[in-house]
């Protein structure tokens, strides 16, 4: 009997999935993945983003207003 899928792994997000969290492009997202900038793995010809990677991103890309 094959086992359950156990749900606390990471939850991974497609390039659309995060460019409608981020209200950006899709086409930005692949460039933010090609340029290293945010974490992605390849499956097949497309990319999944660990949905806490998005999360370190936004995070960490906060500007402070002068």
């Amino acid at each position: 009997m094959a086992s359950p899928i156990s749900s606390s792994g990471p939850r991974f997000l497609t390039a659309l999935e995060v460019a409608e969290r981020m209200r950006v492009s899709k086409m930005t997202v692949y460039r933010l993945i090609r340029s290293g900038k945010l974490p992605a793995v390849r499956v097949g010809k497309s990319f999944r983003v660990r949905e806490e990677d998005v999360d370190k991103y936004l995070d960490s890309s906060y500007v402070r207003a002068v």
